[in-house]
């Protein structure tokens, strides 16, 4: 049983904006050095684990494909402390951070930055921010030890425990967004019904 207002309440999220540029910070705490989250980020072997398939020449200059979802180039990496790629084209831009924290955990940020949005200001969050929420308790979940060697993460993406995850992850984007002021409340709510039918489908708002 995943509880779901740890791992909701765990995570970090903030909205900007910055002309057309829309920018979505997600900030957790893991139970890994930096050199293990680093590994469990970037070793095929362990994506396919907590995430999905990745393909490609993982390399800098080099692609990825992440099976049945989106791919892009790497521009940056710096092991292990961050690497920055394009994520579904050239204008959505991916940077994951990793800094010691207290002991031997390790302080995660994610940002992903967008400068043709899916949706007006900060809505474009509601299209990209449940997602990383999914991938975050993934991770959180794989190096805590606490999925079985079995487990096939897509298959417990769809699992009904997990989407309730979703539906409360998309409420909580809604909130980030509107506290945010980067968008009107009627673009906002259209983002929001959108992203509920993907993450959430039989959720209503």
């Amino acid at each position: 049983m995943i509880d779901l207002l740890e791992h909701i309440n765990a995570v970090q999220r903030e909205v900007s904006r910055t002309g057309e540029t829309v920018s979505v910070v997600m900030r957790r705490s893991y139970t890994a050095t930096p050199e293990e989250l680093w590994d469990a980020l970037t070793t095929p072997e362990r994506m396919r684990r907590w995430l999905m398939p990745v393909t490609g020449n993982l390399e800098v200059g080099g692609t990825f494909e992440l099976e049945g979802n989106a791919g892009g180039e790497i521009l940056e990496c710096e092991p292990p402390k961050r690497f920055r790629v394009t994520f579904g084209g050239p204008t959505s831009l991916l940077e994951i951070r990793l800094t010691p924290g207290s002991g031997t955990s390790t302080d995660l940020e994610l940002e992903h930055s967008m400068s043709e949005a899916p949706a007006p200001g900060g809505a474009g969050a509601l299209w990209v921010g449940p997602g990383w929420d999914g991938a975050l308790l993934g991770l959180a979940l794989y190096v805590n030890g606490e999925l079985p060697a079995d487990a096939d993460p897509r298959e417990m993406a769809n699992s009904p425990e997990v989407v309730k995850y979703n539906e409360q992850c998309v409420r909580t984007w809604i909130e980030t967004v509107r506290a945010s002021g980067t968008t009107s409340e009627g673009d906002l709510l259209s983002a929001a019904k959108l992203s509920m039918a993907q993450f959430a489908p039989d959720a209503e708002l």
